[in-house]
This record gives C-alpha cells, sequence and structure tokens, in this order.
C-alpha cells in the first residue's frame, strides 16, 4: 500500500468513526488483532478493543478531532490533531462534568495489510482535566 493510501485510510478513522461517530467503519480500517499500546481501563484487545476505545470515547466526551497533519513513511502514519469536545457521560468511571475541553494529541500508527495495525499516542491529557475541572489549575493558569 501506498504512504498516500495509508493517510488516506487513517484519516477516514478521525473522519468516519471518530467524528461521524460510526463505529462499524473500523471494520474496514483495523486488523483483527490491532495492539493498542496504550489501552484505556477496560478495553478489551483487538479490533474489538478498538471498537470500545472510540465508544467510550464518543459516549464520554462527545470529541471532534481536527487533523492538522498526517506525515507517511513505509508502514508509519504520523497524526497530529487538536480534540474539542465536552465531557457528557460516564468516562473512566468519572460522572459527566458538561464541560468543554481543547486538546491536542499525536498518534502513530503502524499499516499491514491495507489495515491499521499498532497504535502509540501522546495526548495532554493533564490538560482535559484541568479543563474539567477535575484537577486544579496552577494559580495564574488560564482555565
Amino acid at each position: 500500500m501506498s504512504t498516500e493510501t495509508n493517510k488516506k485510510l487513517v484519516r477516514r478513522f478521525y473522519d468516519e468513526a471518530l467524528n461521524d461517530r460510526r463505529v462499524e467503519v473500523i471494520d474496514e480500517l483495523a486488523l483483527a488483532d490491532y495492539a493498542e499500546h496504550d489501552p484505556l481501563p477496560g478495553q478489551r484487545d483487538g479490533l474489538v478493543g478498538l471498537k470500545d476505545r472510540v465508544t467510550m470515547f464518543i459516549e464520554g466526551l462527545a470529541p471532534t478531532f481536527t487533523v492538522e497533519d498526517v506525515i507517511a513513511e513505509g508502514d508509519r502514519v504520523v497524526v497530529r490533531w487538536t480534540n474539542n469536545g465536552t465531557h457528557v457521560g460516564a468516562f473512566l468511571g468519572i460522572p459527566p462534568t458538561r464541560r468543554s475541553f481543547s486538546i491536542a494529541g499525536i498518534d502513530i500508527y503502524r499499516m499491514e495489510n491495507d489495515r491499521m495495525a499498532e497504535h502509540w499516542h501522546v495526548v495532554d491529557q493533564l490538560t482535559m482535566l484541568q479543563q474539567l475541572g477535575l484537577v486544579p489549575s496552577p494559580e495564574g493558569a488560564p482555565a
């Protein structure tokens, strides 16, 4: 698969699965033995685990991802994104705060057989927790 095709496939994950809330499209995007290297508590393994993860985000955080950059080389695709959402449902056992947040992150996917095979990420979770009022912000810092 070409790097351009890999980039388009990963972009579909953000556009269709996350933003359009179409969890079923994940069957077309990821391998059955998909490997998540930083699973959420309660997230199962494999393709079903990726569906768990997306469902947790959608139901708990009502995310809207904006893809800022997509870079591909070989079998890797890197996505830099921003996520604007609202804590509308229980997420990781935390009752909804109804507060909004805006965070940034970077995802790295390894592609195999025209599908997403593995995932690693770096996400600004501290900022999200501060914006949701779950962790205090340092004195003088913007809320």
